[in-house]
Order: C-alpha cells, then sequence, then structure tokens
C-alpha cells in the first residue's frame, strides 16, 4: 500500500473516534456533592450597604497614543464586613476539608446596578474600582463553627454616575491538604 494512502487511512481512522468521544453523554451530579455554599455560609453587614463621596483617592486611565494619562478620583466609597463562617458539613465524607483552612485571598468586584440588579453600560465604559481588606479577626479557621470577619473599603466610579451598584467579594480558601475553593458574597449598594 502506498505511503499517501497509508497516511489517509490513519487520518479517517482517528476522525472516526472523534464524534463517538463528543457524543459521551454528560456526568451526572452525584447527589451527595457539596457546593461551597453548603459549607461556607457568608453574610455581610450593612445589608443593604450605602456609599459616600469618595476621599480623594484616585485611579488611572491609560489613553495611549501618546496622549498623557489622565488621573481621575474615584466618585464613590463604601466599607462593608463580611462573615465566614465554616459549618458542620465541612467535615462530611463528600467534603472532608482538612483543617486549618486558610483564607489565601481576598477580592472584590465592582458592577452598575440598581437594586442589586447589574446594568451594564451601554456606552463601551466601564466601572473603575479598587479594595483594601483593612482588618480580618483571623486567617484561618483552626474548626467548624467558627466565623472570621473580614472588613474592607471599596471605592469606585461607574459609567452611570450613580451610587448604586453590586459588589461582589470573593475569599479564596485552602484546606491543610492544599484543596481550593473560592466563597462569593455579593453585596448590594445602595445610595
Amino acid at each position: 500500500m502506498p505511503q499517501r494512502a497509508r497516511g489517509w487511512l490513519v487520518a479517517l481512522a482517528c476522525l472516526s473516534l472523534v464524534p463517538v468521544y463528543a457524543c459521551q453523554s454528560p456526568t451526572e451530579e452525584d447527589e451527595d456533592t457539596y457546593e461551597v455554599d453548603d459549607f461556607c455560609e457568608g453574610s455581610i453587614a450593612p445589608s443593604p450597604a450605602t456609599a459616600v463621596d469618595s476621599d480623594g483617592k484616585t485611579y488611572r486611565v491609560v489613553r495611549g497614543n501618546n496622549q498623557p494619562d489622565d488621573i481621575l478620583p474615584y466618585q464613590f466609597k463604601t466599607s462593608l464586613t463580611i462573615a465566614l463562617t465554616l459549618n458542620s458539613n465541612a467535615t462530611s465524607e463528600d467534603v472532608d476539608l482538612a483543617f486549618p483552612v486558610g483564607i489565601t485571598s481576598v477580592t472584590a468586584k465592582v458592577q452598575q446596578a440598581v437594586g442589586g440588579i447589574v446594568s451594564p453600560s451601554t456606552g463601551g465604559e466601564v466601572e473603575h474600582y479598587e479594595s483594601l481588606l483593612t482588618s480580618a479577626t483571623a486567617n484561618n479557621w483552626p474548626a467548624i463553627d467558627t466565623t472570621i470577619t473580614l472588613t474592607m473599603d471599596v471605592w469606585y466610579s461607574l459609567p452611570s454616575g450613580r451610587k448604586d451598584s453590586l459588589v461582589t467579594v470573593t475569599a479564596t480558601l485552602k484546606d491543610d491538604d492544599g484543596m481550593t475553593f473560592a466563597k462569593t458574597v455579593e453585596v448590594v449598594v445602595n445610595s
């Protein structure tokens, strides 16, 4: 058999396997599988949060094309307190966290919203924001049913020029065996 024909046969054999692989049914979720929200509870204060005029903190808008960057003040600032608790599900067979469980990072994302409903800008403008974790009662949970309280300040400017926003705080957690997961808490900010 010529070399070229052999190459075509190998290619056809490989292609015939593609549809079989692509048609596999998705794996069903195990009914005993826990979501992060099942073993890590989050609460916020105040709820809803309120924003005040910013205290002069600024951000940079890069203009490019040899144009000078703009340094603009953030319009608003809000302060949030988030309490995170690992409940008894954290030690169940399905989750089986190894204590201590530590917090490796905390971030915040601000989106333009009204009453917690995100309303993206239609003009191509973006939200500008910055957050700072100002205090934490601990950096790890030694056992279940303990709470860590985090306080953060968030500065932001929105295309709408309004205070109303949705702040999504994400805490990345890691247990003693190296398993990582993320807990998110959404905070509504009203004017």
